[in-house]
């Protein structure tokens, strides 16, 4: 017989998922969760979905609603969040943005922010408004960009849809090394919106700035879905469009939120947790800073690190949950 050659005897030098080459359901199972995964039709394109259950309670306390940030899908080290809000007694729902992930679209390109905001509402009113789930309290959580499409999707919702907002290190103010040049954009501009999804601008090396434990960003850079490619003229141009217009409608925010930021973010700017937190009118608001952490507080930050912000969100969802819901869970 001829020697075995070493795809025959290597696995993938890539392995299939963060924690290594474990099928996915013996996975979730250890994990006490179920998941599910499936693909949404919009008005704007076919998105791809997933669902986390808690295995081991007859009655959820609520739904959440989670999107994911720029460049990243719902899959790989996002989904050990929706993990852990399952393990807490919630029914977790999360979709790939339109270009990320396994949605449709051109990777990395943003061109229409309310679009792409809207695709993932129809998902989410569409499951929230289910059987299951429409008298209990419902959460919309946003990290990072996604933090920003979130609220896109809060402002598009009809009045009382969201019990409240959860927001962790979310794009609501570019920091002025993040800009992209007025020139630049102006000079592409000429071109008709020819240039509009060119991967043309410069690139930050955002993904760097985010994560402080080395090991976790091996593991993260190492996600074949995450998107790589120079950041797009239109994605660039929507971005300062939607973070202006976003803070000059804070005060139509009124559902309660806590937001959490790191104090040495680098990729998006404190003062965006701040500025919500000063300019909402909602009465039931939270802020929560943590000194030198830096952006992706949950997935980038070490396992103590990481915990303390989740104890943080627990305290919160679970307070509102019962204060807000009916009182059907134990």
């Amino acid at each position: 017989m001829p020697p075995e050659t070493q795809s025959e005897t290597s696995p993938p030098e890539t392995p299939p998922n963060f924690w290594g080459y474990a099928p996915e359901e013996e996975y979730y199972t250890s994990q006490g969760v179920r998941n599910t995964k499936s693909h949404f039709e919009t008005p704007h394109g076919k998105i791809f979905t997933q669902s986390f259950l808690p295995l081991d309670r007859p009655k959820v306390k609520g739904s959440v609603y989670m999107t994911h940030g720029y460049g990243s899908d719902t899959g790989w080290l996002f989904q050990k969040i929706c993990i852990s809000f399952a393990g807490w007694g919630y029914a977790v729902f999360a979709a790939d943005l339109l270009g990320h992930g396994r949605s449709d679209g051109l990777r990395g390109y943003l061109g229409d922010m309310e679009k792409v905001a809207a695709a993932s509402l129809s998902f989410f009113a569409h499951v929230r408004r289910s059987e299951p789930y429409r008298d209990l309290p419902a959460f919309l959580f946003g990290e990072s960009m996604g933090g920003a499409a979130t609220m896109l999707m809060y402002f598009q919702s009809d009045p009382d849809t969201w019990t409240g907002l959860i927001f962790s290190a979310p794009l609501f103010v570019m920091p002025e090394d993040m800009k992209p040049s007025k020139v630049r954009l102006f000079l592409y501009g000429l071109l008709f919106g020819v240039a509009d999804t060119w991967a043309a601008m410069p690139d930050k090396k955002m993904v760097g700035k985010s994560i402080k434990d080395p090991a976790k960003l091996r593991i993260i850079a190492s996600n074949p879905r995450r998107y790589t490619g120079s950041p797009r003229v239109g994605t660039m141009r929507e971005l300062a469009r939607v973070c202006q217009h976003i803070q000059d409608n804070f005060g139509r925010v009124t559902a309660p939120f806590l937001t959490v930021h790191g104090t040495d973010d680098g990729v998006t700017c404190p003062s965006s947790s701040k500025l919500l937190y000063e300019k909402a009118s909602s009465a039931d608001k939270t802020l929560k800073l943590y000194d030198g952490m830096y952006h992706s507080l949950i997935q980038g930050e070490t396992d103590e690190n990481a915990n303390l912000v989740l104890k943080d969100m627990r305290e919160w969802i679970d307070e509102r949950a019962e204060k807000y819901g009916p009182n059907n869970y134990s």
